[in-house]
Formats: structure tokens, C-alpha cells, sequence
């Protein structure tokens, strides 16, 4: 792999406005975000929103209205969350794919988050896998747990490739109830994702520079951003996303494998240019 492709999440659901006051949730400071962050390196954007209460929301005209800001000012991958929060139900994630973004996260498998649960039936990614397809949304299989690439295999075997006929993969790594972020859990990932597939890592936390690091040197490539991470340095709390994206980026071209465009991108992962 010649090229790094730069995911960043600027927002997630897990962070309290009130907590993090540099949060981005309004729609206006996503955009500005995402425009910086572009400009800094990245190439797909994983995006949660937020309501008027600045409180997770996967309400479905926000989502759309969010799509298009983003594709009107800027050519990253859109990337819809269909995790939302932890409490949100299968019906309403489900709907997130009525937005008609470039790509949708679909996690393999229930995980311990932290002190909540995060669930995800087997006939519930069944069904995002199909919906997407249909769509011509292409997946990204979240992975929270080594055991979760074993089902993404089953998928794989009984329900067929994704759309785009690629197959993308995100280890996310640090979660409490979930794997380690560590080089030696990231090795034994590897050993399991479907041959021919592609993979980034997130690291959570304290986490996120060594897993950018392990991922980058075994040809992987990398998410970054503020739900995975508020802190930038040990007591330095991030500036703003881009922060984040430009030492991605700067990692990355010293690793030799600069920044993929968004382009790039699409060709990698299966994204119609037409989305």
C-alpha cells in the first residue's frame, strides 16, 4: 500500500458538550470541522450528530441535511454511524442508511462499552449488511473484538460481498470490555481479517497513538478524531480535529505512505464516484 487513508470522527456520542465545549455538534461547526480536517490530510469523515440539546440524535432529517453540507463543501467520504448511542433502537440505526451517505459503519458483533452494552444481533447486522447493499452504501465492519472478525467471515460466506464488492475493516481498539490497543492484539487481528481486505485501527484513548503506529507499520491505515480521543498529549487537552488529522498525516508521510485523496479513497473501499 503506497497511500494512507486518514478517517476522522470528529463528534462520536459518547462526549458531553458540556464536558468538551470544543466539541464540534452544531451542523455549522461539523462543516468547518470537516473542511480543516480535509485540508489537513483526511479522506473520510465517520460522522455522529447531535440536536438542538446537543445530545446524540440519529434523527433522520438532520442526517440527510448533514450529507449534503458536507458533499456541497468538501469531497470527503461520507461515512454515516449506524451504532448512534448505546440506548438508540435496531429501527431507528437501520433508518440511518435512508441519508443515502458514501458509506455506513456496521459493527459485527455486541461488546461491553465501557458501563453499557453495545448491542448488535446477528439477524440485526444481517440486516444492515443487505440494506446497504441494496443501497450501494458501502460498509465498513467495525471490529471491537478479535472473535468479531470470525463473524464477519460468516457474513461474508452466507451472505456475500458487500456493495462495492470490497471489503473494508476498522479494528477499534482501547474500549473498555473490548480488545486491547496494543501491537500484539493488532497482529492477532490481522492473522483473521478476510484475505484481500483492507483495514484501519482506531485507538481510544490513551490508546490512539500506539495503535496509529502498529497499523501504519503493518500497511494498515488509520481513524482519528475527537470521539475517540479529547486528549492531544498527557494534560494537553486536542485543539480541534485537524489537530489530530495533521499528526495522522504527518506519521503517515514519514512512514512513506502519505495521505490518500478521497478519490483514492473511493477506488480503495468501492465507493461509486457517482455517491
Amino acid at each position: 500500500m503506497t497511500g494512507t487513508l486518514i478517517t476522522v470522527a470528529p463528534t462520536g456520542a459518547e462526549h458531553a458538550k458540556s464536558d468538551v465545549p470544543n466539541l464540534p455538534v452544531t451542523l455549522d461547526e461539523l462543516v468547518a470541522e470537516a473542511v480543516a480536517c480535509e485540508a489537513a490530510g483526511a479522506a473520510m469523515i465517520h460522522v455522529h450528530i447531535r440536536g438542538a440539546d446537543t445530545k446524540p440524535t440519529l434523527d433522520l432529517g438532520r442526517l440527510k441535511e448533514t450529507v449534503a453540507a458536507l458533499r456541497e463543501r468538501t469531497d470527503l467520504v461520507v461515512q454515516l454511524s449506524t451504532g448512534g448511542a448505546v440506548t438508540d433502537p435496531e429501527a431507528d440505526r437501520l433508518r440511518v442508511l435512508e441519508a443515502m451517505p458514501d458509506s455506513a459503519s456496521c459493527t459485527m458483533g455486541t461488546v461491553n462499552f465501557g458501563d453499557d452494552v453495545f448491542m448488535n444481533r446477528w439477524e440485526f447486522v444481517v440486516e444492515l449488511h443487505r440494506r446497504m447493499r441494496e443501497r450501494g452504501i458501502v460498509p465498513e465492519y467495525e471490529i471491537f473484538d478479535v472473535g468479531q472478525l470470525a463473524s464477519l467471515r460468516r457474513l461474508l460466506d452466507e451472505h456475500g460481498l458487500p456493495a462495492g464488492g470490497k471489503v473494508h475493516v476498522d479494528l477499534v481498539m482501547g474500549v473498555p470490555g473490548g480488545m486491547p490497543g496494543d501491537t500484539e492484539t493488532l497482529v492477532a487481528a490481522l492473522r483473521a481479517i478476510p484475505p484481500g481486505a483492507t483495514f484501519s485501527a482506531t485507538g481510544i484513548g490513551r490508546t490512539t497513538v500506539p495503535v496509529l503506529l502498529a497499523s501504519l507499520s503493518a500497511g494498515g491505515h488509520v481513524r482519528v478524531g475527537m470521539e475517540d480521543t479529547v486528549s492531544f498529549a498527557r494534560g494537553e487537552r486536542v485543539r480541534d480535529n485537524a489537530q489530530l488529522v495533521e499528526r495522522a498525516a504527518a506519521f503517515a508521510t514519514l512512514a512513506q505512505r502519505p495521505p490518500l485523496t478521497p478519490s483514492e479513497v473511493r477506488d480503495l473501499i468501492g465507493v461509486a464516484e457517482s455517491n
